[in-house]
C-alpha cells in the first residue's frame, strides 16, 4: 500500500496579515496556470463479472442521488484499457483537482515544491496506484468550480476529484463513484457578525458562493420559494471556492456560504470567522467521471470499498481531524447502495 507522506502541519498560519498573502498566492496559482486541453481517451467499455449497461439517471427520476451509481468490479474495460495504453510520460491518469482548498488539494507554500496534498489528493494517488500500479502516476488539472463538468464532457480529465457533491442535476451529465465524504452547507461569517445560521439573520447581506455550485442552486432555490429572505444579495458568485473567502476578507461580502467540511478549513486558516449555525443540508461527494465509462465507474467503486477498510481513517486523521475532529463518525459515508445494477 502507497503511504502518502504525512505533514505535521502548516506552520505561519496563523494570522490574518499571513492569510492574506496565502489567499494571494492561492489565487496566482489558479491566474497563472492555465487549463490544458489535451484530451485523454474516455471512450466506453464494458468487462468483467456481472458488468452490464448502465440505465441513464434521469434528473426528474432520480433519488438518492448518492445511489445512483454502478456495483463495484476490478475488471478492465475499454476506458481503462484506453488509459492503461497510453505510452512514456502520457502513461498516467488525468485527474481534475483543486489547489487552493486548504486540507483537500491544495498547495502549501510552506513545502518544499509545494505539491499538491491534502484529503482528495490521497484518493487520487489510491486510485493511480490501483490501475497503474504507480501512486504517482497522475497527470493534475487545475479545474475550477464551474469547470468541473465541462472537463469531464469535453474529455480533458478522466475524473474529478474535488470536493463534488452528487446530486440529480449533475447526474445527467456525468456519472459518479459511490460516496467518499458526508458533508452539508453551511454559514462562514465574521465571529463579530450578527448572523447566527442559515435563517432570517441573513436578510439584507452578502452571500458569496462558487458558480456552479450546490450552494448557490440551494439558495437561489430557497430564495424563490419564499424560504430565504427576498433581500439576500446572492449575486456575487465566483469560479473558485477560495475567493469568497478573499472576498469576505475584504469586506465585499456578509457571508459565504460551502461545504461544512470545507468551510471548517477556511475558518481554520482565519481565526476571525467561524461556521454559524449547523449544516442545513446532506450531501455527498463522490468521483465524477464521463456517463458511458462504467467500467471506471465500477473501478473506482471497488476501489472505494477497499479504501474504507484501509485508507480513508488515516487520511481524515491527517487532514481533517483537525478542524472537523477526531471522530469521522458524522463525515464516512455508511456502506454504499448500488441502484444502477443493470
Amino acid at each position: 500500500m502507497h503511504v502518502r507522506r504525512v505533514r505535521a502541519g502548516l506552520k505561519g498560519w496563523g494570522g490574518v496579515g499571513a492569510m492574506a498573502v496565502v489567499c494571494a498566492l492561492a489565487l496566482a496559482f489558479v491566474l497563472l496556470l492555465p487549463l490544458a486541453r489535451s484530451h485523454g481517451d474516455g471512450s466506453a467499455g464494458l468487462g468483467g463479472q456481472g458488468v452490464a449497461d448502465g440505465s441513464p439517471v434521469r434528473a426528474e427520476d432520480c433519488d438518492a442521488p448518492e445511489k445512483q451509481t454502478l456495483s463495484p468490479s476490478g475488471a478492465d474495460g475499454a476506458t481503462i484499457e484506453a488509459i492503461k495504453n497510453r505510452t512514456g510520460e502520457k502513461r498516467k491518469l488525468i485527474v481534475g483537482v483543486d489547489q487552493n482548498s486548504y486540507r483537500w488539494g491544495y498547495r502549501d507554500p510552506n513545502n518544499q515544491g509545494s505539491e499538491l496534498e491534502g484529503f482528495d489528493i490521497d484518493l487520487v494517488h489510491r486510485i493511480a496506484q490501483d490501475i497503474l500500479g504507480d501512486p504517482d502516476a497522475i497527470q493534475f488539472k487545475a479545474i475550477p468550480t464551474n469547470e468541473r463538468i465541462p472537463a469531464i464532457k469535453d474529455g480533458r480529465v478522466d475524473m474529478v476529484v474535488r470536493t463534488m457533491t452528487i446530486n440529480c442535476a449533475r447526474l445527467a451529465d456525468v456519472a459518479f463513484s459511490a460516496p467518499y465524504f458526508k458533508t452539508g452547507q453551511q454559514v462562514l461569517a465574521p465571529k463579530s457578525s450578527t448572523i447566527t445560521g442559515y435563517n432570517p439573520t441573513l436578510a439584507k447581506k452578502r452571500i458569496c458562493t462558487a458558480a456552479g455550485s450546490t450552494a448557490y442552486a440551494k439558495l437561489d432555490e430557497d430564495r424563490k420559494a419564499g424560504r430565504l429572505a427576498s433581500s439576500v444579495d446572492i449575486s456575487t458568485t465566483v469560479p473558485n471556492q477560495l475567493d469568497c473567502l478573499v472576498r469576505l476578507q475584504l469586506g465585499e461580502v456578509d457571508a459565504v456560504v460551502t461545504d461544512g467540511a470545507l468551510a471548517a478549513s477556511q475558518a481554520a486558516q482565519d481565526p476571525t470567522l467561524e461556521l454559524k449555525g449547523a449544516a442545513f443540508t446532506t450531501e455527498y461527494y463522490g468521483v465524477a467521471m464521463k456517463k458511458d465509462a462504467d467500467d471506471l465507474v465500477r473501478r473506482v467503486n471497488k476501489i472505494l470499498v477497499d479504501y474504507r477498510g484501509d485508507g480513508w481513517q488515516a487520511s481524515y486523521d491527517t487532514w481533517l481531524s483537525a478542524t472537523l475532529g477526531k471522530d469521522a463518525t458524522a463525515s464516512e459515508p455508511s456502506a454504499p447502495q448500488y441502484l444502477r445494477t443493470s
